[in-house]
């Protein structure tokens, strides 16, 4: 049984399986010690983003990336969305702190769609997140939808995260939804795995 109350929320996340992280432990996310491990400069550097790109990150949590993505959009735009308003607070202010306003906002459930229309984003960003998502293929459905002919679609799978999917589960939802298996890497700690949309082309 759990002996904290953080033990407790973290149990009740992996009982559910497909439920997001919940809110409250964020702070297990955003923390010194898991930015030195992982270093998201570091992974979003990997992405090779231009200052004029639309990158739509899911499943931001309390901002781990998104800042780090918001500084390379000098002249482009993230939106993130989160089926949790507190999550998308956390990394509001995040964001606030570091100046950065380039940024949208929107709450909802991945697997209903995106509230964006056809075509919108270069890149999508998605970081131990599809995992918690109920219907993963329609989650990978919409995106095609809602990136470019020839967008990016990036996975990052870490190490201790319970809902963890492998490169080759990962492909198993991505291609037959029209996406093309680009490349995986990483480490001990991570994989990244990233695809091309093939949808609308």
């Amino acid at each position: 049984m759990p002996s904290t109350w953080v033990g407790a929320l973290l149990h009740k996340s992996r009982q559910q399986g497909e439920s997001p992280f919940p809110h409250q432990a964020a702070f297990l996310i955003n923390n010194p010690i898991r930015r030195a491990l992982i270093k998201p400069a570091r992974i979003i550097d990997k992405l090779g983003l231009t200052d004029s790109e639309r990158v739509l990150e899911l499943g931001p949590g309390p901002g781990f990336y998104s800042v780090e993505i918001a500084r390379r959009l000098a002249g482009g735009r993230l939106e993130l969305f989160d089926i949790q308003s507190e999550m998308l607070d956390k990394a509001r202010h995040q964001l606030d702190r570091a100046g950065l306003a380039n940024v949208g906002f929107t709450t909802g459930q991945a697997s209903d769609g995106f509230p964006f229309p056809e075509n919108t984003f270069d890149v999508a960003f998605l970081s131990a997140v599809i995992g918690e998502v109920p219907d993963k293929p329609a989650c990978i459905r919409a995106l095609g939808r809602v990136l470019k002919p020839g967008g990016r679609l990036v996975f990052v799978e870490t190490l201790f995260d319970p809902d963890r999917l492998s490169v080759r589960q990962l492909r198993d939802l991505a291609e037959p939804e029209g996406f093309e298996f680009v490349e995986a890497t990483g480490n001990r700690l991570e994989d990244i795995v990233g695809f091309r949309n093939g949808q609308n082309a």
